[in-house]
């Protein structure tokens, strides 16, 4: 063997309970395990002594923002250090490929509040499978920290084929649409996700979507839309997409599956009946959440849709010109714009998280946006409106809208999986990007009992191993992957908080990708064990 784990506590995904076993590795793979009195330990050529610890599979991040940071940053310790060893990426509709040159430019200014402006970054592809490729190459051809699925973006796909008008596709334009989405999946993708109240996927209707997602269906992938409103309409977005997943026979996986704004406190178990419903009728769905109560996005997300037609040059002359400012502010603050869920907003609930220019994060990070207004004596609308153009819609934001009544109850949903959400940029991130993973584990299931250690490592593993169709992966059994992580029960927290969101978790000493040590005795090492994980098969 390479590695053995001496009497380790193996909590293996399955949900059932625990046991006691030395665990050998070899060859990348689980080689062996054998439990007390089932004859001859294994020996390695490193024999690590685990008692005390918790063995189970890698955590899988299924909704990930790592689409510029896996290439930016080798040591990606804010997935490696929670026992991340696969992410989700490509979420909310927009992410970098497929493109052209025109699309890129869009695109990385429209989600410079995620990634940042990508100058770091060589663009050096343009389809799903040179992005895929060069996640692959990695750095000096090694690969990258973790490993990446990686699902098609459908805003991306919109404005590549439509542009970023607010209209319906022609015939031509949705043909091209169906044909980069298969393209992509045969390229690897596993599937395809929306931003239906980002621009410009937010323009497509469900005839579109429905289209779309039959040609997803047709390769065994999956859809994973934000969808139109986690706030007034939140009931009816859901049942929106289930529609429109069972009109074209198509996986639904719903993203960051939350309940939010003051409308829907309470409401997490309208939510749940109508997912039962739809499970008891044959449909295939599964969701994920963070164990947070505020969300996380840019600021210019929250203007109205019509304001985004165009793309991002276009929303900065608008803002720029006085008349449709006041226009952009009667819709936010008075109707309740859809790009905040139709609920007016509440600036004292707005936080800013990040800029990009460091020249304004003094004046504003850390602050809400009326807080920050009131400290120069204006209308917070006033400086909202001057940050996004100062910042070239830059900013991300704390959205301090949900509640956690509605976060308990949904994350024991039996197709409920974890997602960070995890934006990495900016100067005080949301601590989920750091925190997700040992919170599920420290808080929700040790000290509040929310779930059992054993069942939450199964909404971790196992279950979104399945939803991405990897038969080898999520389960601590002979012959899968040894993606690994030894975690103490006792200890396992997170370190991140919203005063100190980089903070990296304790009581996670080990996590491995294909047998190699990715994190030891708590520390970063040197491997970059991560590849992609690719589609390889139709349904």
């Amino acid at each position: 063997m390479d590695t053995v784990f001496r009497n380790v506590r193996v909590i293996d995904g399955s949900g059932g309970p625990s046991y006691r076993a030395d665990v050998g590795l070899a060859g990348g793979r689980i080689a062996e395990i054998r439990g007390p009195g089932e004859g001859p330990r294994p020996t390695a050529r490193r024999v690590v002594d685990a008692a005390g610890l918790a063995l189970s599979p890698g955590f899988i991040d299924m909704h990930a923002h790592s689409d510029l940071a896996l290439l930016r940053d080798p040591a990606h310790e804010p997935k490696a250090a929670q026992g991340v060893t696969l992410e989700v990426i490509g979420q909310d509709g927009l992410s970098y490929a497929p493109v052209d040159d025109r699309t890129l430019a869009g695109v990385r200014a429209q989600i410079t509040g995620w990634n940042g402006d990508g100058s770091d970054v060589g663009f050096s592809w343009r389809t799903v499978g040179e992005y895929l490729d060069r996640l692959d190459h990695g750095f000096a051809g090694e690969g990258i920290a973790v490993n990446a699925a990686y699902l098609l973006p459908q805003g991306t796909v919109r404005a590549l084929a439509v542009g970023w008008e607010d209209r319906p596709a022609t015939a031509a334009e949705l043909g091209r649409m169906k044909r980069l989405v298969a393209e992509g999946l045969e390229q690897g993708a596993v599937g395809l996700s929306s931003g239906l109240t980002y621009t410009p996927g937010m323009y497509a209707g469900d005839a579109e979507l429905t289209e779309l997602c039959r040609v997803v269906a047709s390769y065994g992938g999956y859809y994973c839309p934000h969808h139109r409103s986690y706030g007034a309409g939140a009931l009816a977005a859901y049942e929106e997409m289930i529609a429109v997943s069972r009109a074209a026979g198509c996986a639904l996986h719903l993203a960051h599956a939350t309940m939010n704004f003051g409308v829907n406190e309470g409401r997490a178990p309208e939510l749940l009946a109508l997912l039962d419903s739809a499970l008891a009728a044959g449909a295939d769905i599964s969701l994920d959440t963070y164990p947070y109560t505020p969300g996380c996005t840019t600021l210019v997300a929250m203007l109205p849709s019509w304001a985004g037609e165009g793309g991002p040059e276009a929303v900065l002359a608008r803002l720029r010109d006085d008349a449709t400012a006041g226009r952009i502010r009667y819709a936010m603050e008075v109707e309740g714009a859809d790009g905040c869920h139709g609920v007016p907003i509440d600036w004292d609930a707005i936080e800013i998280s990040g800029v990009s220019d460091p020249a304004l994060a003094a004046a504003h990070v850390g602050r809400t946006v009326a807080g920050a207004a009131r400290e120069r004596g204006e209308e917070p609308w006033t400086t909202a409106r001057r940050l996004l153009v100062a910042d070239r819609l830059g900013p991300t934001i704390l959205q301090h809208v949900g509640h956690e009544e509605n976060v308990r109850t949904i994350m024991r949903h039996r197709v409920h999986t974890g997602g960070s959400d995890g934006i990495l940029h900016g100067a005080k991130p949301h601590p989920r990007a750091y925190g997700t993973f040992p919170h599920y584990l420290g808080r929700y299931a040790r000290e509040l009992g929310v779930l059992s250690l054993e069942e939450c490592v199964a909404h971790l593993t196992s279950r979104p191993a399945a939803r991405l169709r990897l038969p080898d992966r999520g389960l601590v059994r002979v012959g899968h992957r040894a993606d690994l992580v030894l975690f103490d029960p006792e200890t396992v927290a997170a370190g991140a908080t919203f005063e100190a969101p980089r903070t990296l978790p304790t009581g996670i000493p080990y996590v491995l990708i294909a047998g190699r040590f990715v994190m030891e005795d708590g520390r970063r090492t040197d491997v970059l064990a991560g590849r992609t994980v690719r589609r390889t098969a139709a349904a």
